[in-house]
């Protein structure tokens, strides 16, 4: 079957959901936004530029889920897709999914962002039951601060969709791969039909001169 996998953040999503994570955090006053708010800025640019340290981030990033129950965290994260992420939902997104839903394919998310985050925005909000993110380690219902695997980023985005496909008795015959950044080219250059979505400047540049296709899904 036909597999269309989509990028999450500014690809289905019009900003970056790790990154606003850390702003409501602090909006919140969850962490100490002195602090929290800069070190998260400066490792979002890093993720722009290419230069991302992902084992130094993820420290940093999933420290707030190891240091709160189960319970309160999933309170904010409700809070946190009502004023976060409904508002940079994107309707093209949406109807681009239900695109493929209709063709019958078999629909998947692969992110960086972590599952904790990216769970219900992309089974609730897009319906798509399918999904490969870095994964928190949980220990008798509680987060570490650790994770279980290898980070869905990058060249980890292949391994980890390698070992989805061969779960799935899938493969990656006819597929389509959706997303905005120069780090997804690593799984962009593997499928049939990569396609630059809004895409950032070192990706247009790729997208250009391999004659990718490319579109907007922002309004």
């Amino acid at each position: 079957m036909t597999l269309a996998i989509f990028d999450l953040d500014n690809t289905l999503i019009a900003d970056d959901s790790d990154y606003l994570w850390g702003k409501f955090l602090v909006s919140h006053g969850i962490v100490d936004g002195k602090i929290y708010d800069h070190v998260n800025a400066k490792f979002y640019e890093d993720y722009q530029d290419g230069t991302l340290d992902m084992l130094a981030f993820l420290r940093f990033a999933l420290k707030p889920l190891a240091d709160h129950s189960l319970d309160q965290l999933h309170v904010w994260r409700e809070q946190f897709l009502k004023e976060m992420i409904s508002p940079i939902f994107l309707k093209a997104a949406k109807e681009l999914v239900e695109k493929h839903r209709a063709l019958g394919h078999t629909l998947l998310v692969i992110t960086a962002t972590n599952y904790f985050i990216t769970e219900p925005i992309v089974k609730k909000m897009y319906g798509i039951e399918n999904l490969i993110a870095t994964m928190p380690e949980l220990v008798e219902g509680r987060y570490t601060g650790e994770i279980v695997g290898i980070p869905c980023f990058q060249t980890g985005k292949v391994t980890l969709l390698n070992a989805w496909l061969e779960k799935m008795g899938e493969s990656l015959e006819g597929s389509y791969f959706y997303s905005d950044s120069h780090n997804d080219l690593p799984l962009l250059q593997l499928v049939d039909n990569p396609v630059a979505v809004d895409p950032d400047e070192k990706l247009r540049q790729f997208a250009e001169d391999k004659n990718w296709k490319m579109i907007s899904l922002r309004n």
